[in-house]
């Protein structure tokens, strides 16, 4: 699963909820059949008090398993017993009755991995990887609610069996979005909606620009150094908006020898037209290189305005980092 900015919101408000002793528990989406509100690996972090954090659906599954989990805390609070609470599966939707009763769609089941949290939860060990960009998986065992955390080379679906639980925690994807226009104002608001990390990078500005806060980090370097420091996080997307051929190109180069999972760049037909030919006859770029070019950047939709432009590039990139494979081709 991709750690989005929800997916991190959830993780940090469960840790903290268990920094400060309070009864915790994490709940992720394990697998789906049928239509289902949430994929698999969404997160939801509930607390004994009755604080949620997250989706697993509609919002109907969330009341019923938050009357379980304080059913369970009442429980354990009487017995006064040391024994930890264990994971549970739990499955809704498996009926008609059933799907309609929780707010699932017709035929949807989901099946969900609920865990008490602890200490060796290993939450605080998992945040701080992924802050620090890692891929990492997460396998619990079922029986003893124990953790094992391990670096991984990339995102996977999660995977259930009668023993173990496993996730895989990918790092927010992050744009590299090169020249402060206009259009790059409008892409960066979509990114930021959508969950992703910004760096917005422009050496002609003495200042960032007044919108450029929070969650865009703003950088005068220039901007194929910038591809350089990122060149081996293949959750990063460049998209080179400058219109100045002495940036955009020194970007662009880095950013297609890199592992970016995608490379952008606007212009008209015939300005992306000359771009490849520069980049080809005086850089040497291999036809498979080029080949990753999306320009003129974005899907096909008539776009004119800055706006529309930026919607048409961010829905590209999204689809690009969402695994929906398609030939560069440009916004008209």
């Amino acid at each position: 699963m991709e750690a989005g900015d929800l997916d991190s919101l959830v993780l940090r408000t469960a840790n903290g909820w268990l920094q400060a002793g309070d009864p915790t528990w994490l709940v992720t989406v394990a697998r789906t059949w049928g239509s289902s509100p949430r994929p698999p690996g969404s997160l939801m972090a509930m607390n004994a008090r009755g604080e949620v954090v997250g989706l697993v659906s509609g919002g109907c599954i969330e009341n019923d398993l938050l009357r379980r989990v304080q059913q369970q805390a009442t429980a354990q609070a009487q017995a006064r017993q040391g024994t930890a609470l264990l994971p549970e599966v739990l499955r809704y939707g498996i009926s008609a009755d059933e799907a309609h009763r929780f707010g699932l769609p017709c035929g949807g089941t989901v099946e969900l991995v609920v865990e008490p949290l602890r200490e060796r939860s290993r939450l605080q060990e998992l945040t701080e990887a992924c802050a620090r960009r890692r891929c990492v998986e997460r396998t619990l065992h079922l029986a003893t609610g124990d953790v094992l955390l391990h670096e991984a080379a990339q995102g996977a679906a999660p995977k259930l069996d009668a023993e173990r639980f496993v996730a895989c925690f990918a790092p927010v994807a992050r744009l590299l979005v090169i020249g402060a226009g206009d259009t790059a104002y409008y892409a960066c608001r979509m990114a930021l909606d959508v969950g992703f990390d910004i760096v917005l990078c422009d050496p002609r500005l003495e200042n960032a620009p007044a919108w450029a806060q929070g969650r865009i980090t703003f950088t005068r370097e220039m901007p194929d150094d910038v591809v350089l420091e990122l060149r081996e996080d293949a959750r990063t997307a460049v998209l080179a908006l400058s219109h100045d051929p002495k940036l955009d190109d020194l970007a662009l180069i880095e950013a297609l020898r890199s592992r970016a999972f995608y490379v952008g760049a606007i212009g008209s037909r015939n300005n992306s037209a000359r771009r490849r030919e520069r980049l080809q006859q005086h850089f040497g770029l291999s036809d498979a290189e080029m080949d990753r070019l999306h320009g003129p950047a974005g899907l096909f939709i008539g776009s004119r305005t800055p706006a529309e432009i930026a919607l048409s590039m961010m829905a590209e990139v999204v689809s690009a980092k969402n695994g929906v494979l398609a030939a560069p081709h440009g916004n008209g």
